[in-house]
Formats: structure tokens, sequence, C-alpha cells
């Protein structure tokens, strides 16, 4: 097989790939080899019938087809390779004129990776972002501990706003109770926008054991188009009321929740890991910012296959999200009144933006020659399988070759980004 470059312009390649009579014609013995046990000619066995008889009776193409794709198979990746192309999508054919004998020619035109330079990512200016804690972080970090591990106690007053309340419920419209709008002995916290709007307003000041009709109008675009937009009663009933008992801050507060005797112990740990948090997240802020101006800096070719490819991880993980609460994204369409080109359009930008990053991150770590040891593949290996439980061979088993060289790629865009961050100037 012989590859010859016909051009390369617009991030699309064409070039020729020449197959010769021979190597044709050892194709077609290959697969009549492997398919003549499926041929039954008068007078030989099963799987004896000599080749000329087969394409007498089903004409002499009948191993071309199968035989083409064997050799496209196996000669693209050469001609690919030869020619030192980095394609991005699957290649389109033209297949000249097939004849039994002779050679023939297939031509390929496929996307590749745009060939481009970064400027301008060293000595980028960038304001300091504080990681400082200050007093009212730990106050509000202590007072959301208190709330972690509070109780709710039933009380006898009216229901108030933060209330969680006990209620069973029968929804109508009109004189007809609706599938699906009842429970029995529902907990519901007032206030938390769980259920249709203006229902839960409408409990505040209940008492145990009152029974109340709470009028609501559903959403024009709720989920089920038999009650949209529909008024609706909800006939209830309160069986408790429970307010919520928040721990007081002092010392026995710190013996109960940590293994610190003193609260004033246990603010210190509290502020030593808010410290860190902060730190960490006050260095994310300024890469993102040193990306920003990285991004903005260099106006590069995206080829529209990868922002499409991007849009379908975009959009498999957003199925993948929905599917976790019980929904699935053609469910998230009906809901939402629209369609699947429409919500792909609205995020073309953002799919743009991320594959343009990601293709700038990945040149400078090029450009700066960024290598990968195994040692540093094998302690992200090592986190990974201790996030999720598993032993290292395990996982490495489980991902396979081409996520261990996504996982490569993943390292060296972090070097790439960790390098540009040292050589910022921080204001």
């Amino acid at each position: 097989m012989k590859s010859t470059l016909i051009s390369k312009e617009n991030n699309e390649v064409k070039f020729k790939m020449e197959i010769t009579a021979e190597e044709f014609e050892n194709a077609v013995v290959k697969v009549y080899q492997k398919e003549k046990d499926k041929f039954e000619i008068d007078g030989f066995r099963k799987g004896k019938a000599p080749r000329s008889l087969i394409e007498k009776r089903y004409g002499e193409g009948i191993f071309f087809e199968d035989a083409i794709n064997n050799l496209f198979s196996l000669n693209y990746p050469l001609a690919v390779d030869e020619l030192d192309l980095d394609i991005i999508d699957y290649p389109r054919t033209e297949f000249g004129q097939i004849k039994k004998g002779e050679g023939f020619e297939i031509t390929v035109t496929v996307s590749v990776y745009p060939e481009f330079e970064v400027k301008d990512y060293t000595g980028v200016e960038i304001e300091k972002v504080s990681g400082e804690v200050t007093d009212e972080d730990l106050e509000r970090e202590m007072k959301n501990l208190a709330d972690r591990n509070s109780r709710m106690v039933e009380v006898d007053r009216p229901a108030q706003d933060g209330d969680m309340v006990l209620i069973d419920y029968a929804g109508f419209v009109g004189d007809d109770q609706f599938e699906g709008g009842t429970a029995e002995r529902q907990p519901l916290k007032l206030g938390s926008g769980t259920f249709i709007p203006g229902f839960e307003e409408q409990l505040i000041g209940a008492v145990k054991g009152e029974e109340r009709d709470v009028k609501v109008t559903f959403p024009e675009q709720y989920h089920s188009e038999d009650l949209a937009g529909k008024d609706a009663v909800f006939k209830c009933k309160v069986h408790e009321i429970k307010e919520q008992e928040i721990p007081e801050l002092d010392d026995d507060f710190a013996k109960d929740v940590s293994e610190f005797d003193t609260l004033e112990e246990l603010k210190a740990s509290k502020r030593e890991d808010l410290a860190k948090a902060k730190a960490a997240q006050a260095e994310s802020s300024m890469k993102n910012s040193v990306i920003e101006k990285v991004f903005e800096a260099n106006d590069i070719d995206v080829p529209e296959v990868m922002v499409q490819s991007e849009i379908d991880s975009m959009i498999s993980e957003f199925d993948q999200q929905l599917r976790a609460q019980g929904m699935d994204i053609q469910s998230y369409f009906q809901y939402m009144g629209q369609d699947q080109n429409t919500f792909r359009e609205q995020l073309r930008e953002d799919a743009l933006k991320r594959t343009k990053t990601r293709m700038i991150v990945s040149k400078i770590a090029d450009q700066e020659d960024f290598e990968v040891t195994e040692e540093e593949v094998k302690e992200e290996l090592e986190k990974m399988a201790a996030m999720y439980g598993l032993e290292v061979e395990k996982l490495t088993e489980m991902i396979g070759v081409q996520n261990l060289s996504a996982i490569r790629g993943d390292i060296k865009i972090r070097k790439a980004i960790d390098f540009m961050f040292e050589k910022a100037v921080i204001k």
C-alpha cells in the first residue's frame, strides 16, 4: 500500500491510499477461506466448494466488500502514521473502480488537529486572591457544625417557618382526586420550597391535629401535562410539628462532635481546616484567571467536530446527573418545552470555550516538552483507587489502555497550568 497526501487546509486533510492488485487478491483469498463454510454448492461438501464456483453462482464480487473493509482497517492507521496526521474525526472515503485482479485507490478525507503556537502564556498579570480566614468565616463554620448536629423536637404551638411538619394530604382538581397527589405522614420542612409554590406558606399557623385546605395553582410548565396550569386543593391534616434544636457551642459540644476537650481547641482546628480550603480556593481562582488571560490572548481555529464532540460529552454528563435524580434527558426536554437541537445550541458557546481552553493548555504542555513519568501515573491511579475503594491493579484493568493515556494527558495539562501560574505576575 502506498499513501500520498493530496491536500491539507482548514484543518482537513485529503490523501490517497493505493491498494495493489496483489494486496487485493490476497485479501479476497482470506475472506474466501474464512467464509467458504457458509456456502453450499451441489456436488461439494459444505465448505469445500472452489472459490471460482462460488463467485460464478453469487457473482465475482461476493467477497469484495469484506476484503475492502479489511484492507481499509489494516492500512488506514498505517497511512495516518506514515503521513504523520493527528486525526480528530472519523474518515470519509471514496473508492475507485473495483475490478477482479486489479488494484484500486481509496481517497480519504478527515479532520485533523489544527497546527498553532500559543503565545503570551508566561508573565501573565493577575490580581491576588486572599486566602485569609476571617472571624466571620469561622463563626459561619461553627454555626454550620451546630446545625449539622441539631435535632428535631416536637413542640406544642402553631407551625412556623422552618418547622418540620408531619402531614397527610390528598390533592383534588375540582371534585376529582388526581393520581400521585396523596400521601400519609409525609414530612415537610416549611420554607424549604420542596412543594408547589404557595403550598408550604399556607400551613404556617396550623396546629397539631388541624385539618386545613391548601389552595394552589400548578405551574404552566409542570411535568404532568394533566395538571399544568390548573387550580387544585390539597386537603391536609397535621400530625406533628417539630422545631430544630441547635446545641450550644461550648466545651461539651466540642467533646460530643470531635476529639477535642474544649471549644477553643475545636475552633483552632476548624480555622486551620478553613485556611487550607481557602488557600486552595484562592490558588484555583488565580489559576483560572491566568487561563482566562491566555485564552483571550490567543485566537485559534477550533474545528467544529471538536465542539460537537464536547457538546455530546456535556449532554451525556447532564443526562447522568438527571438519571441520578430519577429523570432522563428526554423527560427534561418535555418538562422544559424544548428539543435537543435547541439545547445543543445553548451549550455551544460553553463547549467552544472548553474545547479551546483544553487545546491551548495541552499545546503549552507540548511546547514546554512536559513529560509524565510512570511514577506520576501510579500516584494518580492510587488516588483514584482510594476514592473508589478499589485496588490499583483492579482499577488499572478496568480503565484500560485508552484511559491510561487520558490520565497522562490530564497530568500534562495540570503541569502546564502549574507552570503558567508559577510564571505569572501576581499583583
